[in-house]
């Protein structure tokens, strides 16, 4: 069933400036190769053989050292000189694009229950971990981590893979917690993913976001990690002119038996204007962990949601706006939304970024060459908070999978202090009672109601995909007012993919405009839950490539039923004043994912006001109406 998602969810630019191509090709073999022979043939023509995509015996990945890393025109020469080859079925010359890294701009010791705050001297600056209220925070506004801590849930034999710039693993706070045999450099293509050299240590980003999953407990040495007896696996793989789907597939699909969660905080250009996500193979490569990594289990990927603050939306970032990931946004630390923070309907969750009273008081972490650092930042520094804890989940019940923990996520995180500095997202229930907020998601992590609730889990049903129904007519836009489109679903009841109760809901939209970052898009579902799937992008002046079957996802609907009408409504928004876009809605298809049996009938809520009682009772009074 999994395989027929991959048509929906592989997600193709649908912004193209000029194609930029690389040095490097995906060659497929009409045959199973040995990596002998795949060396023979890779030489023989002029290239390196760097190896198999996604451990295929049949697809590798050649380089050819003659060629530019980058150049504006194909290298028909060297792909006709392979295809030559009697084995070779094709050849594809990789196109190169931009992935930046997300980070705020301008602006070996036993198991114990610890009884005092860790003793690093960095430990005070780490407000995210616990917010005493210094630097003008919230007191109590945090990770919760000491809970879990408590608890005796540390992160043990778990690996988490920074997938960045690279990972300074003999950092003292570091070395002892870096799982080498889990680690690559695709960049360089060896083994040894340490940061290239900079003046201005540009590539510190890795480092930092490795330190606030597994930095050492009391060794004297900068802070401490959320999990601060879990490991780190470094996949450098970001430090090259462009990014290929080669490299990101390669990266991604690295040692799923080993690694347990994969931390990301990078993704398409946060300008605005850009609407893109991953590749083929990139998008094989995720449906192929969540499905088989972890034995079976799932690989966890966590996407931090996007820098590109209220000019941008994160439904436009087909990495964070994907099912397959965990997208986190951040708050500061008295509990505003950080100025960068981008909204969207497919944020799970929440963690922490910079402060609020002083720019300089970010995310304390490990630095670069031994250093430590107190002003890391941006969703960056969110992401890798969020890893932490899913460490800490997984040491409370290693049987976690990958559906599992974005459960958990939505039953324990809190509401606590949370808001829109600016007053547009305000904080709204679903239809079986769950609270969710367009920036923030269902609100910040919290690791000690995780673990404990982690520690008692039965896993969720088995997870099924409706096609619901779609709508092909083309429909005009009104410069003013809306069009709204429906589509009347049964949830594929009486089949073998029957929906009925929600976990994703994708909205698979085509559309033009004279100005697409004047259109808006909104999802109400059959209970009546509102979502914004897209919002304005004042930046985004394209009047050409629209969107081509994007497809907007909402968590805003999760635990509801589906059965009934869905509403897709389209408008247009100038800003300050009233937009003089056209445009065209040319289709829409509507695409449920969940569960058809009751998610938590096997579990005893221990709070009778806690979200999982609340939802919990609200699916069993639905079905004792039926």
């Amino acid at each position: 069933m999994w395989l027929q998602c991959i048509t929906v969810t592989v997600l193709i630019a649908a912004t193209c400036s000029r194609e930029v191509f690389t040095n490097s090709f995906l060659v497929r073999f009409k045959r199973s190769l040995r990596h002998e022979e795949a060396h023979n043939i890779a030489l023989h023509h002029g290239f390196d053989n760097l190896g198999p995509v996604l451990g295929s015996d049949t697809e590798w990945h050649f380089s050819h050292r003659g060629l530019p890393h980058a150049r504006t025109r194909r290298s028909i020469a060297h792909a006709r000189l392979l295809k030559r080859h009697p084995l070779v079925h094709t050849a594809v010359q990789q196109t190169g694009f931009k992935r930046v890294k997300r980070g705020y701009r301008p602006l070996r010791l036993p198991e114990t229950e610890p009884a005092v705050d860790p003793r690093d001297p960095y430990f005070p600056l780490q407000w995210y971990l616990k917010n005493t209220g210094q630097n003008g925070g919230k007191p109590k506004l945090d990770l919760n981590v000491e809970a879990a801590w408590e608890q005796g849930y540390t992160g043990i034999n778990v690996t988490t893979a920074i997938m960045d710039d690279g990972v300074d693993y003999m950092h003292p706070d570091l070395k002892y917690n870096y799982n080498a045999e889990a680690s690559y450099d695709f960049s360089s293509n060896d083994p040894f993913p340490y940061p290239r050299y900079t003046d201005d240590w540009f590539n510190s980003h890795g480092t930092r976001c490795a330190g606030e999953v597994a930095a050492a407990r009391d060794n004297g040495v900068c802070g401490v990690g959320v999990a601060y007896h879990s490991k780190v696996a470094g996949i450098r793989m970001l430090d090259q002119p462009y990014m290929t789907d080669l490299i990101e597939a390669n990266s991604m699909g690295h040692e799923p038996n080993k690694i347990h969660i994969y931390s990301a905080s990078w993704g398409p250009t946060d300008d605005g204007r850009t609407v893109d996500g991953p590749r083929n193979a990139t998008m094989r490569a995720i449906v192929r962990g969540v499905n088989e990594g972890r034995n079976g289990l799932g690989n966890i990927y966590v996407w931090a949601s996007g820098d590109g603050g209220e000019d941008d939306d994160c439904n436009c970032d087909g990495y964070a706006a994907s099912m397959w990931t965990v997208s986190i946004n951040s708050a500061i630390n008295d509990g505003q939304n950080a100025h960068y923070d981008e909204s969207c309907s497919s944020t799970l969750a929440s963690t922490f970024s910079n402060g609020a009273r002083d720019p300089n008081t970010g995310v304390a972490t490990t630095d670069l060459y031994g250093k430590c650092t107190a002003t890391h930042s941006g969703t960056s520094a969110a992401a890798p908070e969020a890893a932490g804890v899913f460490a800490l989940a997984l040491h409370a019940n290693a049987n976690l999978t990958w559906r599992d923990i974005q459960h958990l996520t939505v039953l324990t995180s809190k509401r606590n202090s949370l808001y829109d500095a600016k007053g547009r997202f305000h904080w709204t229930m679903n239809g079986v009672g769950l609270e969710f907020n367009h920036l923030f998601g269902f609100g910040v992590l919290d690791a000690g109601a995780m673990t404990a609730l982690a520690a008692n889990w039965r896993s969720v049903p088995p997870r099924y995909h409706c096609e619901a129904g779609s709508v092909k007519t083309h429909t005009e836009i009104p410069t003013d007012g809306s069009v709204t489109l429906r589509i009347e679903t049964t949830a594929c009841s009486e089949s073998a993919s029957e929906v009925r109760y929600l976990e994703h809901v994708q909205a698979v939209v085509s559309a033009n405009a004279s100005r697409r970052g004047d259109l808006e898009f909104f999802l109400t579902s059959p209970m009546g839950t509102r979502s914004m799937i897209l919002s304005r992008r004042s930046n985004d002046d394209d009047m050409r490539d629209g969107f081509i079957k994007w497809p907007f996802m909402t968590t805003h609907t999760w635990g509801e039923y589906p059965q009934g009408t869905w509403t897709l409504e389209a408008r247009f928004n100038g800003g300050s004043g009233p937009s003089s876009a056209s445009g065209w809605l040319r289709g829409w298809s509507l695409v449920l994912h969940g569960s058809k049996a009751p998610p938590y009938a096997q579990l005893q809520p221990q709070d009778p006001y806690s979200k999982l009682a609340v939802v919990k009772k609200a699916h069993e009074d639905n079905a004792h109406t039926k």
